[in-house]
């Protein structure tokens, strides 16, 4: 079952094309690596995804909503985790939950009980009153994660989830994006680590606004016959960066 469809889905600034003319799909419970250098087009193309911004052409849904006229209704069946900002740092992991569970409409009874379960998953009961600062990066981060899926959307948008943690967490961290993809949800993820590409069942490579390569990784390192993903970015990037 197809979660996102886009076809040649398109986002000009006055003459500038940000994102030209793109089209792929998404299955749910997969897990897609959206991928490209800075100016490349990505955020421009994840806000058209998540109706934070209308395209200029083109068509697409989300979640079976289209982008046009359901915007509204498409983020309300999304989760969403930037690197930048996802917590409020002057509130506790307890005031956290409450308002975003508010946030995403749930009653008080669902916010209790989908905190309680999500403390005692992440073993936090200790910190539940503890403010969001002065947590350690990567259990923020953590938090962040399984505070986007508490509202149970069908696809979850992560923005660079693991920038600035050590490698353990990471390990953690797509552990729990497994875990995710594996009970249906659907996951779109960006990120500057070419090895955590790998993880991912495909991934998209964006050029200019344009997406040059998109695949399992092993099936597109063997068609640009490349070793590794890294060394696959850097040649279709190039042009970017010259």
């Amino acid at each position: 079952m197809k979660i996102i469809e886009a076809q040649r889905l398109t986002r000009k600034f006055g003459d500038f094309v940000a994102v030209d003319a793109i089209s792929f799909n998404v299955e749910a419970g997969e897990i897609l690596g959206f991928l490209g250098a800075n100016g490349a087009g990505k955020t421009t193309a994840i806000k058209m995804l998540t109706g934070l911004l209308s395209p200029t052409s083109g068509d697409a849904t989300v979640a079976g909503f289209d982008v046009y006229s359901q915007p509204e209704k498409i983020k309300k069946s999304i989760g969403y985790m930037s690197q930048r900002f996802s917590l409020y740092e002057d509130l506790t992991v307890a005031e956290n939950i409450r308002f975003y569970g508010g946030i995403y409409g749930l009653s008080a009874r669902q916010i209790s009980t989908r905190r309680d379960d999500l403390l005692e998953r992440l073993d936090l009961g200790h910190a539940r009153d503890d403010r969001i600062r002065s947590l350690p990066l990567g259990w923020r981060q953590k938090l962040a994660f399984s505070v986007a899926l508490l509202h149970e959307p069908r696809i979850v948008f992560l923005d660079e989830p693991t920038g600035g943690v050590d490698p353990i967490t990471r390990r953690q961290f797509w552990d729990m994006i497994y875990e995710t993809a594996a009970r249906g949800i659907t996951v779109f993820v960006t990120t500057h680590y070419m090895d955590e590409a790998e993880y991912c069942d495909r991934i998209s490579i964006m050029v200019d606004g344009r997406i040059e390569a998109i695949g399992q990784p092993a099936d597109l390192k063997k068609s640009f016959d490349v070793a590794s993903v890294d060394e696959l970015f850097v040649r279709l990037a190039r042009p970017v960066q010259a």
